[in-house]
């Protein structure tokens, strides 16, 4: 039987041996299809660890945002029964907040088995290493970009975090860490606990939880253009 190997991505510049178990680096390096939501870094997580089939014969599918369901049937549909596949996020864990979750889907679907293999995800790491609720949590993306509507959402977020004791997690884009870091400063209360996590699992690794008094006070942490998780949780 076919399967799907979901093989996660490195978070950054790291190599491959602290992020990826050796049993499923050695399976990537002798598959002939991949599903992928970029192929230019597939192809670099490809040369990274090493493969046995040359580049040029690999076969990588670039799953779009409008991919449809029948365009992810027939690229399943062509892999030779005797061989397998595997999902590549283009940053951590495939199929956690990220479109992945559609293949996996048409996989069980058909009927295929879902291998999925531990490697990083940067929520999970986040998480571990905030301080805050382990056992009750909400990743949300991307906040609103306009100011109006991303104040408003992250007072709302805020409010959940206060009713349910739940922390709630989000991303942002590299250069807008400032504007979010800033506006979370803004907008919080003063006793919500705020965790800045940058370039997990990378030399530039740092992960800093204080109040958001504390951190008017320590002002923002050293995260130009680095990946970036933002975590709290409400008194």
């Amino acid at each position: 039987m076919t399967i799907l190997h979901l093989i996660p991505v490195g978070l950054g510049d790291s190599a491959p041996e602290r992020w990826l178990p050796q049993t499923a680096r050695e399976i990537a390096a002798q598959l002939r299809f991949f599903i992928a939501e970029n192929a230019k870094s597939a192809r670099a997580f490809l040369k990274l660890i090493g493969t046995a089939v040359p580049l040029q014969e690999i076969t990588i599918h670039t799953l779009r945002a409008d991919t449809t369901a029948q365009e992810i049937r027939d690229w399943l549909a062509a892999v030779p029964t005797d061989q397998d596949l595997a999902l590549v996020s283009e940053a951590g864990c495939p199929a956690v907040a990220d479109p992945g979750a559609l293949v996996v889907a048409q996989a069980q679907a058909r009927g295929l088995r879902v291998q999925p293999w531990t490697g990083p995800s940067s929520i999970m790491l986040g998480l571990m290493a905030s301080g805050l609720q382990g056992q009750r949590f909400a990743f949300h993306g991307y906040a609103p970009v306009k100011a109006h509507e991303r104040d408003a959402q992250l007072r709302a977020w805020e409010s959940l975090s206060h009713k349910h004791q739940q922390t709630q997690i989000l991303i942002e884009t590299p250069y807008r860490n400032l504007a979010l870091f800033e506006a979370l400063l803004s907008v919080l209360r003063e006793s919500t606990r705020l965790c800045v996590a940058s370039s997990l699992t990378c030399k530039e690794e740092s992960v800093r939880t204080l109040s958001i008094q504390e951190w008017r006070k320590a002002g923002a942490p050293d995260f130009e253009r680095q990946p970036t998780l933002f975590l709290f949780l409400a008194g």
